[in-house]
């Protein structure tokens, strides 16, 4: 349980930082918590006990010091998509559905985590995270700007809810006290920000647009939307009750949904690892998420993820590890059970401040261009990431981009570099003739170096471009010493495909020879019978060492630079 080490080394100065940045959590946490949930098709009460639970859980799980875990927008589709249709407008069932496929999807992230398949975050490089999170960040700037002039907008898209932005703003919804009051606690939670950091301005404008919004009556005056009183009463143990039927059913949507969460969190994870400075076991991570999920189901909530919106208002109020979360829920069963009307007048439009305000904070320009002068086509995986998205979805965005990395690395392989090697006078080794003109070839030898593994895509390719070697070398070639240190691997396609070249060029009474090839590749040639069919006395430890036998076997006359 990494809580464990977290306090130990918990430092006091943390302690009023991770309050203050719970406190501040609560106010997000809240109405988004509902807001998932109606978009589920469960009550909105549900949307608090997915978050209270979940995030005590993964506080003491948890390797990551600031993550937040909740209701998140990528499961809302998949976890309704199968809730509606099996509860058939029964809301006691949709709780009890939706509680089995937090607890499926759980236990599937668990034995994920306990099989170590958390490799699988490897797959992110920079750029995906780049792309994600300036993705992310448009697409939460798009989805609270309507809420900052005062009104809503029904969109599946960015596009439909930009179109709706735009449309609701020609047509005369825009509520000017909520647009002043957004921009105000925009401005507020900004300034504060870059002024000091000992102020947390989004608790201020969280507390003053509830204030000013409670003095003035604002609701009933100016028509401004507000939070609202929330339900009454904490979550309860409860095993959720399905028919084992549905089981198949449920296991199905409950793998998709692990699939997603863990994608959102790794990337996220990973970033926020990064950006604080220390590692996040990515095995841990998934252990964790799976405690909450089978934790959130077995106190009437849903699946959860990571949040991507939450997570850097957490980061922005100051938090410093995963007291933040803990504070956050108890805020939340506090208000359940105490004042459930603490928060009824706080302005909407104040809330899509702070998650503005979040999303400004994760968007990475600097990196993006700095990819952009130095590898372009980590650049072009980023924009591809971050259009997939922001156009079509977090998942879709990064399972996109990964299979173009993925694309990219295949045919890295497959049309490797390689390299006709020379002497150069006054530089140990030997060195490739393309960029070193002055390069001096050993009359009758041609040595070539082939800078990937071999197997069945390249093999091919490996033996044209030997032949073109010989083919263009200055003298009558002899021997090919094939530099073979970068050859990490030969599967038994490529195996065979050096046997016919081996042959070819016996028959043209050249000799094929290795250097510098490694021991386990080595053992992979002997086991196919390769290593005794060429010869064992044509494999070198180095390349001095096979250019030494060739000068002796050949009686050639070389003179080399004076080391």
């Amino acid at each position: 349980m990494p809580i464990i080490a977290v306090l130990k080394n918990y430092k006091l100065p943390w302690l009023m930082q991770d309050i203050g940045a719970g406190l501040v959590l609560t106010a997000i946490l809240i109405p988004a918590g509902m807001g998932y949930a109606e978009a589920a098709g469960l009550p909105a009460i549900y949307g608090l006990y997915s978050t209270i639970v979940p995030l005590i859980a993964y506080a003491i799980f948890g390797p990551s010091r600031i993550l937040v875990l909740g209701p998140d927008s990528a499961l809302i589709p998949l976890i309704s998509a199968t809730v509606l249709p099996l509860a058939n407008g029964a809301p006691l069932r949709a709780i009890s559905i939706a509680g089995v496929l937090a607890i499926f999807s759980g236990i599937i992230c668990v034995v994920a985590g306990l099989a170590r398949f958390g490799f699988i975050t490897e797959l992110l490089s920079k750029p995906i995270r780049y792309g994600y999170l300036n993705g992310i960040a448009v697409t939460v700037l798009i989805s609270q700007l309507p809420k900052i002039f005062g009104f809503s907008v029904n969109g599946n898209t960015i596009w439909e809810e930009l179109i709706g932005l735009l449309q609701g703003v020609h047509d005369g919804k825009t509520n000017f006290t909520a647009l002043a009051i957004g921009l105000s606690c925009l401005l507020v939670i900004l300034i504060l920000k870059r002024l000091t950091t000992k102020i947390s301005g989004v608790l201020v404008a969280v507390v003053a647009a509830t204030v000013v919004s409670s003095i003035f009556e604002l609701s009933q005056r100016s028509g401004i939307v507000v939070v609202g009183s929330l339900p009454q009463g904490l979550p309860a143990f409860q095993i959720p009750n399905i028919a084992p039927i549905e089981f198949k059913t449920l296991f199905s949507s409950a793998l998709a949904i692990a699939l997603v969460s863990f994608a959102d969190l790794s990337v996220l994870s990973r970033t926020f690892a990064i950006r604080g400075g220390y590692k996040a076991d990515r095995n841990q991570e998934l252990i964790a998420l799976g405690i909450a999920n089978i934790a959130a189901g077995l106190f009437q909530g849903f699946s959860v993820s990571s949040s991507a919106s939450r997570t850097p208002v957490a980061e922005a109020a100051g938090s410093k590890t995963q007291i933040t979360g803990v504070v956050g829920a108890i805020c939340i069963a506090l208000v359940l059970l105490f004042a459930p009307m603490l928060l009824q007048n706080l302005p909407q439009a104040a809330l899509s401040a702070v998650v503005i305000s979040a999303g400004l904070a994760i968007f990475e320009i600097s990196g993006t261009l700095r990819l952009f002068h130095l590898r372009r086509f980590e650049f072009v995986l980023s924009i591809v990431c971050f259009c997939g998205v922001a156009i079509l979805g977090v998942i879709q965005g990064i399972f996109g981009a990964v299979v173009l990395a993925l694309l990219a690395f295949v045919w890295s392989a497959w049309r490797p570099y390689s390299a006709v090697l020379g002497r150069i006078d006054g530089i140990k080794g030997y060195h490739d003739i393309q960029r070193h003109p002055d390069a001096r070839q050993i009359p009758g030898l041609v040595i070539f170096r082939w800078d990937a593994p071999l197997f069945f895509a390249n093999a091919e390719i490996f033996c044209e471009r030997v032949l073109n070697a010989v083919a263009s070398a200055p003298t009558v070639t002899k021997w090919v010493l094939v530099a073979a240190e970068p050859v990490t691997d030969i599967d038994l396609t490529a195996a065979d495909a050096i046997a016919e070249l081996d042959k070819t060029l016996c028959q043209a009474r050249i000799e094929l020879c290795f250097a510098e090839l490694k021991g386990p590749t080595k053992d992979r040639l002997k086991r196919y019978g390769l290593f005794t069919k060429i010869g064992k006395d044509d494999f070198f430890p180095t390349i001095g060492q096979a250019v030494d036998m060739y000068l002796e076997v050949n009686k050639v006359e070389w003179h080399d630079w004076d080391e």
